[in-house]
């Protein structure tokens, strides 16, 4: 019998497990869209587990068996990307009748890759915002994560390049979706 997925809120004993999963996800995920020096560079500056989200209860774990398969959430607050050590981020909650939820941090181990565990992770963030009164999601999208977003309904509003002090440049695009 296969094991079945199984969606969580993240809990701070998760995060050990959850950050090596997000760098598993992104050192292999992201080859050939992301130099192996924008990929060492993101995950210092950039990639990594929020705390807040777990805090609020808005980050999900997915465990199969005894295995984390990924990790992902929603937000009520300005910050759109990046980890605890990120640069520029805000506390700040959003109006939800103004303001769109952020869809954040969404990781999947690769051997868990392409197995509907993202939009399972998805579906449960739309739900939550939109039960918080939010009418639409924006989220900034990693390279290989852009086909994904598309399939789920998101769409390009532009490009974004993020520059890191290192002098790395790591693109993004942001995206969004209107979920009334």
């Amino acid at each position: 019998m296969v094991d079945e997925p199984v969606l969580r809120l993240a809990t701070p004993e998760d995060r050990p497990a959850l950050e090596a999963l997000l760098e598993r996800s992104v050192r292999d995920l992201s080859q050939g869209y992301y130099s192996p020096g924008q990929i060492d560079a993101s995950l210092k500056a950039i990639f990594g587990i929020d705390g807040t989200l777990i805090a609020d209860g808005t980050y999900f774990a997915v465990v199969v068996g005894d295995r984390y398969a990924a990790c992902g959430g929603w937000s009520r607050r300005k910050t759109l990307f990046g980890g605890d050590q990120a640069a520029g981020r805000s506390p700040e909650l959003l109006d939800p009748g103004v303001d769109a939820a952020k869809i954040r941090a969404f990781f999947v181990d690769p051997s868990f890759a392409r197995r509907g565990i993202a939009s399972l992770m998805m579906r449960a963030a739309e739900q939550a915002a939109l039960a918080e009164g939010f009418r639409s999601l924006e989220l900034m999208a990693t390279l290989p994560g852009v086909p994904l977003y598309k399939a789920l309904g998101f769409i390009a509003t532009g490009t974004h390049a993020e520059k890191l002090s290192d002098g790395n440049v790591i693109p993004f695009v942001p995206m969004r979706k209107d979920i009334r």
